[in-house]
Formats: structure tokens, C-alpha cells, sequence
């Protein structure tokens, strides 16, 4: 058996006996070194094997293999280290040395340095500085180590005021990296804010400044009380022992809790019952962890960049008898006083509203805070002077920025409002929330609370003029705070979340209008997303509808900034310009209802004359024959000139028109983005599984369709207008993308058989997940069906079901697509080839088509 051969096979076995005895209740430190220590033994053993021993070379476990602890699937980084340049002989042993590691399957970061070279960098670089400030000899002279030590020491290297800055600006800007919260539904164990890399800070600063790194230590200076010390520790065992068995279910060096891994990672950690339980359950723990973690970790920093800063402290501004304002931290002169009457807790916060200077709170009242949140035993909203600070928060133009987000990250929103306590830590197992429920609803909020600052207004032009513009723009933010507030519970969270309004507003001592106004915002508060998303917002009849539900433009106003901001604050990839317009259309659709008044029915008629005049003169600059023209439109039903705007209508008609070869397809793509994606027109001539064929190219080029207006002409010609994008949400700009694309669909257009939808593969992060498929049928006036469908987001889906409706003799007339995580929720307007509407049997008949071909 050959040495890798050898190595990988011993590593394997060790892995099976970690995996065998890892549970709930293991000494997981032991199991971390225990895997370090047989790590060390293979190394040394290969090392010396190759006879390497023999020569003045060292060989150096760093990072963290360095400090001795080794998860399954870690990254083995090492260092080999040599006083003076390698020989030839010395360069083919290290070579042969670290191929027999990689070949045994090992995950090595190596690095073959001079002792001059490798201090040099460390100089330059605070990684490679990190990296071997936990430097630990496994083989080689141990002189040469030492010099290695003396060399990075914070005389020669790194002073320890500048490691301890470069540390902290390296902690803000990975926290940035995942959008500053630990409540992302895939948190990285080690970079999440409050994961493993925030104590491994702590450790390397008190590394540097001490030269220990035993945590410990930490008590012993004096900067956190024994209490917190063993909290720490707790902390720090449980995300190990959570990434620990998170690499046993990968197989792999895997640091994110993938929805995919965390059934079988609460599995092996002995969290009961069934998978969705036991990951509930699981999740709750690591973000209780999580904040926890980083709570410390801003008492220790604050206290470390005090003792660390070479300037004197700033004088102190008395605020009131119990607080200062220390430079543009908060203060409170006595932290055991802090707990004399609850509306203090309120106070500190409204002093960070009221002062633009503050910035944070130190550190000792961090602490003071932390303590009294655990004794706190009613409800603050039961105390009618903390209700008045917090109505006076909601008021202040800065209260929902820098206040409301520490009142959230240091649980006082929790000891503030029941409701929100139950929501803390929510799990929400699904792709299209991207944080738990109480992360999703405090981003609502802040969201909202943006649409009032001069700086968001290029983002959200619309929104943002309705907040400027609203008397009370507190009622959209008690709205938000409410809207997702009941989940969880059981029952319609809409409902739940109205009543909770309801109560709260008459508790605080809003009119009955304006508690009632609330209310109704978070019973509707997905009425409007739904609307635009998934109707058909071209039919005057699905307008006046929505619009009567709305009632009037105040009403209509704050549903808008709500919407917008709960879209927004749910996933960050799921907002754009496509959503951003179906809103502002439904938006500015509805008003004019409204303003017209809803017992006045719409007469199409103006509208189409509109929209043909108007499409007429853009066309009269581009010489376009008018009786051509005339003749074209001729041939158009109504419904086109009512589903297109004029641009849309006017460069259609310049295409065909200017369309070579008459009776051959005709495929073009707009330069221009619309609805936030590019819009694709195909005229040709209608024949069956025409728009699945179309579906099937779009998908081969991995392009998703979000729109599609599907329509025939009176003598049978295509008139299929869709709006496509790239997989990230892109319009398709690259000219290459866009001929090969139009040259696609032509080469398919032209065949007598077109293309039907390839089986793929199911992406990794789909496969935990279970979406039924389902067809509900919707009640129409006119001579079609509307059908909104449910099912997995599989790739190709939106051609099988195209397929679907060719097999099933469904002519399709118009299609929304909407993507919401691992959901497919879609809505078609569907006629049989006659053009009626499908009869029960038919509509029956397509549900079990439907449901069957997506079960293969």
C-alpha cells in the first residue's frame, strides 16, 4: 500500500470513530484536539519518512491547526520553514511530501519560506501575521522557531494598538459580508457575525496584547465577570460542536449550515423530533449563540480599543442625571441604577435618537444592560411611562434608525413587545426568506423607515415621496413591525397580526382611525404583492377590484411602502426592476380608479384609440407606410393594444414590417430593458406547443422567463411578447447573448418539430424541500380561465407545464411568473383552442395533467 493510500485510510478510520461518538453531550474539545493530535502523528511520521528531519528545516502547524484544533474536514495549514534557501535535494523531498498529502485527499494550505522572507511578509500582510501568531513546531530545530517568534513579536512586528485596529476593521467588514446580521437562514458558522471567527478576535488581540491565548485570561484582567467567561466558553462549544458535526454530514470542508446538511447535523446532535422540529430547534439554539457571541464581543472590543487608545478618554456630557455622552459612546454614571424604573431602559434609547453624535454604547453599560434584560419580569409595554418613550421613538425622525437596531440586536424589542419575543430566532425553512422572522421583520421596519431619508430617494423615488409626504408615517412603521408578527402560531398570521394591532394601539393611545388604519395594513399587507405579481393588472376589472379592497389613496399609499419594504427586506437577490414596476403600474392604476371613482366602469374603447395614436406618431418619424400600418393593426385583436404599451406597439409593428422574409419567423430583442428585463417578441406562425417550444430554447439557454403576454392574431399569426432574464435577474445585455439567443430560437422556429423541455438534474438546494403541485382555478367574467399554479422551481418547469398545456388542447393567453424561493407560483389565462373558457372536466383534466407529468 502506498503512503497516501496509507494516510487516507487512517484518516478515514478516525473520522468513522469521530462520527460514532460525537452526540449531544460530547467533550467536543477533546474530539478537536484528539484530530490535531493524530494530524500531527501522520505528518511527522510522513516527514520524517522522506527523511526531512535530517536537514534545518522546520515544519509548522499555523492557523488554526496551529493552536491544535482540527475539525474533520478543516484545512491543514502549515508552514515549512528554513534558515537559509532550499537545496535541490531539500525542494524534491518537500515536493514529494506535500503530494503525498494532497493524493491522501487532504485539504493543505502550505507554504515554503526563508525565516527573513516569512517575516517580511507578515510585516506587510495582517493575514499571514494572524496566521503565525499561533505558530506550533511539529518537527525541525527549535531554534529556529524561536527566532520565528522573537521575529513576530510586537516589538519587530505589528504594535499592538495597530494589530488591534487591523483586527477590528477585518471583523466590520466580514460582518459586512453577510449583510451585518447573524440571523441569515445559512449562517456561516465562522463569519457570521457572533460565529467562531468574533472569539477567535478576541483571542488574537488578547494574544498580542498578553501574549496568551487561553480565554481565561480574559477574567483574570478584569474584562468580563466570571459569569460572562463561562458564557463564552458555553458559546464557543456549541458552534463547535455545531461545525463539527456539520463537516461530518458534508463530507467535505463545510463552515455554511446549508438547508440541505441541517437535518442530518441535528440529527447527530440529538435534536428530537421530526426533521423540520428538529432543525427548528437546532437553529433557535444557534441564534440565541449567535447574539450572545456577539454581545461579548462589543463588551470586549469597546473595553480593549479603550485600554488600547493612545488619546486620553473624551470628556463626559452630562444628559440627564443618568446619562453622558462620553465622545459618541452612550453612559450610564451608574450602571446598578439602570434597573431602579423600567422606562430607563427607554430612555438610553431615546438619547441615541436625540444626540446625532452618539454612535454606540460603552461597554460597561452594554453590560449593565445585558443583566437587567435577564431580570426583567413584566412586559415594558405594560408600563405606561416606557409606552410613552417608545410612541416617542416612533415619532423621532432617527428613532427607527440606530436606536431601533440596538434595540433589536440586544433583545430589548423582545422584553419591550411579548409578540416579538416569540418571533425571536424563528426559523423560516424556505429559499425565499433569507433571515428569520424577527431579522426579516426588523429589516421591514428599517426599510420603511428609509423611504423618510433624502438619500434613498434616487432608490425608491415613489416610495419615498409617499413617506415625506405622509402626516403619521409612525403607522406604516407600527405596521411593519406587526405584519409577520404572529407567525408561527397557528392559523392565518395576517389575522393574528391585525388583532395584535389592534390591542397594541389601543393600548398606546392611538384614535380609533388610526389603530383601525394599522390594523388593515397588516391583515392585506401581501394583497397588493399578490395582486401585481400574480393577476393580470391589464384588466380593468382585476384594477377595480383591488382598488375597492383599498378603498382610498391613503390606504393605497401606506400599502404600497409597506409592500415595497417587506419585499426588499425578505431577500436581497429577490427585489428588482421587474417587481418595482408591476407595483408602481398597480400603484398608479389603482389611484386613477380611485380618483375616477370605482362606481364609473372603464370604457376600453379610448384606450386602445390612445394607445394606436400614440404608437402612431412614434412610427411617423421612422417612415413607416400609414395604410402598411392600418392594415397591419387590422389583423390585431383588441386585447393586444390593450396588454402593450405604445413603444411596445410601435416597435412590433417596425419589425414585422420591415421584415424581410414574410412568412418566416421573425425574433427580436429589445435594446431597451423592460420591466427590469429584456423583452423578447416572436411572430410567426401559430401552431401547437408553440410557447412550450419557445419555453424549452429559453431554458437550453438558461434564461428565465418572467412575463409573457401570449396572443394570436385574427389570421393565425404568433404575437407572443415575453420578458426574459439572465439566472442572477439580469436583463440580457451582451450582444453575444442576444444573437445567439434570437439565432436559437429561429433555428427552432424553423424545424417541423419543435424542441420539448430537457430533464435536469435538481440544483443541491432544492432537494430538501417539498412543494405540492397545485392548480387553483379563479372566477372570471370573460371567455378564459384564470388558473394560478404552485409547484417546485425545477429547471425547465415553465416548459413542461407548456407542454402540458399543448398535450391537453389549452391555448395559453397570458402568463406571471413568479419565483419565490424553492416556490413556482404562477398565474395563466388560459382558452380552449375555440377561445372559451375551460369547462370543470377540462380544467379537472388539466390539474391532473399537470400534477402527474411534474411527479415523474
Amino acid at each position: 500500500m502506498n503512503a497516501a493510500l496509507a494516510l487516507r485510510e487512517s484518516l478515514k478510520a478516525h473520522t468513522d470513530s469521530l462520527k460514532a461518538r460525537l452526540g449531544p453531550d460530547t467533550d467536543i474539545i477533546a474530539l478537536i484536539h484528539e484530530r490535531a493530535a493524530v494530524m500531527d502523528a501522520l505528518l511527522v511520521e510522513r516527514w520524517q519518512a522522506l527523511g526531512l528531519e535530517q536537514g534545518q528545516l522546520a515544519l509548522i502547524a499555523v492557523g488554526g491547526y496551529g493552536r491544535g484544533e482540527l475539525h474533520p474536514y478543516s484545512d491543514v495549514d502549515i508552514l515549512v520553514l528554513s534558515e537559509k534557501e532550499l537545496t535541490a535535494p531539500e525542494q524534491d523531498s518537500i515536493s514529494q511530501f506535500i503530494t503525498e498529502l494532497w493524493d491522501a485527499r487532504l485539504d493543505i494550505g502550505h507554504a515554503t519560506r526563508t525565516l527573513a522572507d516569512c517575516l517580511d511578509r507578515a510585516k506587510d500582510d495582517i493575514t499571514i501575521a494572524t496566521n503565525l501568531l499561533e505558530a506550533r513546531l511539529l518537527c525541525g530545530p527549535q531554534g529556529l522557531f524561536d527566532a520565528l517568534k522573537r521575529g513576530l513579536s510586537p516589538a519587530h512586528c505589528w504594535p499592538v494598538a495597530a494589530f488591534f485596529k487591523a483586527k477590528a476593521d477585518e471583523q466590520i467588514a466580514r460582518h459586512g459580508r453577510y449583510d451585518s446580521t447573524a440571523y441569515n437562514l445559512e449562517p456561516n458558522l465562522k463569519g457570521n457575525p457572533g460565529g467562531l471567527r468574533d472569539i477567535q478576535t478576541v483571542v488574537w488581540v488578547l494574544l498580542r496584547h498578553l501574549n496568551r491565548k487561553d480565554l481565561p485570561a480574559l477574567a483574570e484582567q478584569g474584562w468580563l465577570e466570571q459569569e460572562e467567561l463561562d458564557e463564552l466558553i458555553a458559546c464557543r462549544d456549541h458552534l463547535w460542536r455545531l461545525r463539527f458535526a456539520l463537516h461530518l454530514a458534508a463530507g467535505r470542508s463545510e463552515d455554511r449550515l446549508l438547508f440541505d446538511l441541517q437535518p442530518e447535523v441535528a440529527r447527530l446532535l440529538g435534536f428530537e423530533g421530526d426533521n423540520r422540529q428538529a432543525v427548528e430547534a437546532m437553529m433557535q439554539q444557534l441564534y440565541q449563540t449567535l447574539r450572545r457571541v456577539s454581545e461579548l464581543n462589543a463588551i470586549l472590543l469597546e473595553i480593549l480599543a479603550e485600554e488600547l487608545s493612545p488619546e486620553p478618554h473624551p470628556p463626559s456630557r452630562r444628559l440627564d442625571d443618568l446619562f453622558d455622552a462620553q465622545g459618541s459612546q452612550l453612559l450610564c454614571r451608574e450602571p446598578g441604577r439602570l434597573g431602579e424604573q423600567p422606562h430607563y431602559l427607554l430612555d438610553l434609547f431615546l438619547h441615541l435618537a436625540r444626540d446625532s453624535n452618539l454612535t454606540g454604547i460603552a461597554a460597561g453599560t452594554l453590560r449593565a444592560l445585558r443583566a437587567l434584560r435577564r431580570d426583567i419580569k413584566a412586559p415594558l409595554c405594560e408600563d405606561p411611562p416606557c409606552r410613552e418613550r417608545f410612541m416617542a421613538l416612533l415619532r423621532h425622525p432617527r428613532g427607527l434608525g440606530l436606536p431601533f437596531k440596538l434595540m433589536h440586536r440586544h433583545g430589548i424589542m423582545a422584553a419591550y413587545l411579548p409578540a416579538w419575543g416569540k418571533i425571536v430566532g424563528q426559523m423560516q425553512f424556505d429559499l425565499f426568506h433569507a433571515y428569520t422572522v424577527d431579522e426579516h421583520t426588523y429589516r421591514v421596519v428599517r426599510n420603511a423607515y428609509r423611504f423618510s431619508l433624502p438619500d434613498r430617494a434616487k432608490e425608491f423615488p415613489l416610495a419615498s415621496l409617499l413617506v415625506r409626504q405622509m402626516r403619521k408615517p409612525e403607522l406604516l412603521y407600527l405596521a411593519a413591525l406587526f405584519h409577520d408578527i404572529a407567525k408561527g402560531r397557528g392559523g392565518d398570521h395576517s389575522e393574528l397580526g391585525a388583532a395584535d394591532a389592534l390591542a397594541f394601539g389601543q393600548s398606546h393611545g392611538l384614535s380609533d382611525i388610526d389603530t383601525r388604519l394599522i390594523a388593515w395594513l397588516v391583515e392585506h399587507h401581501l394583497v397588493m404583492s399578490v395582486t401585481a405579481q400574480r393577476r393580470d393588472i391589464s384588466d380593468p376589472e382585476v384594477i377595480r377590484q383591488f382598488a375597492a379592497l383599498v378603498r382610498d389613496e391613503t390606504h393605497l399609499n401606506y400599502l404600497y411602502c409597506l409592500t415595497v419594504a417587506d419585499i426588499r427586506a425578505t431577500n436581497d437577490k429577490l427585489w428588482n426592476d421587474w417587481k418595482g414596476s408591476l407595483l408602481r403600474e398597480l400603484y398608479f392604476a389603482s389611484q386613477k380608479a380611485l380618483r375616477r371613482g370605482l362606481e364609473k366602469p372603464i370604457d376600453i374603447r379610448p384606450a386602445i384609440r390612445e394607445a394606436k395614436e400614440e404608437a402612431g406618431r412614434l412610427l411617423a418619424k421612422r417612415a413607416i407606410s400609414q395604410s402598411a400600418l392600418k392594415a397591419l393593426w387590422q389583423r390585431f385583436r383588441a386585447d393586444y393594444f390593450l396588454r402593450h404599451s405604445p413603444e411596445q406597439i410601435a416597435w412590433h409593428a417596425e419589425a414585422i414590417l420591415k421584415h424581410q422574409h414574410k412568412d418566416g419567423p421573425l425574433v427580436k430583442l429589445s435594446k431597451h430593458t423592460t420591466r427590469g428585463g429584456t423583452e423578447l417578441f416572436v411572430y410567426t406562425r401559430d401552431r401547437p406547443q408553440l410557447f412550450a417550444g419557445i419555453a424549452s430554447v429559453l431554458d437550453g439557454k438558461n434564461l428565465s422567463i418572467f412575463d409573457a403576454q401570449v396572443m394570436t392574431s385574427k389570421d393565425g399569426w404568433a404575437l407572443d411578447s415575453l420578458v426574459v432574464v439572465e439566472r442572477d435577474g439580469s436583463p440580457v445585455e451582451s450582444p453575444s447573448r442576444v444573437q445567439s439567443t434570437r439565432r436559437a430560437l429561429e433555428k427552432a422556429l424553423l424545424q417541423a418539430k419543435l424542441p420539448k423541455p430537457a430533464q435536469r438534474p435538481l440544483p443541491r438546494q432544492l432537494k430538501p424541500f417539498k412543494v405540492p403541485t397545485d392548480v387553483t382555478f379563479l372566477p372570471s367574467s370573460r371567455k378564459q380561465s384564470l388558473a394560478e399554479f404552485t409547484a417546485l422551481d425545477r429547471p425547465g418547469l415553465l416548459a413542461q407545464v407548456g407542454q402540458v398545456f399543448a398535450e391537453c388542447g389549452v391555448s395559453l393567453k397570458a402568463a406571471k411568473i413568479t419565483t419565490i424561493g424553492e416556490r413556482a407560483e404562477d398565474f395563466f389565462i388560459l382558452t380552449t383552442l375555440d377561445g372559451e373558457a375551460l369547462s370543470d372536466d377540462e380544467q379537472q383534466q388539466l390539474r391532473d395533467a399537470l400534477v402527474d407529468a411534474l411527479a415523474q
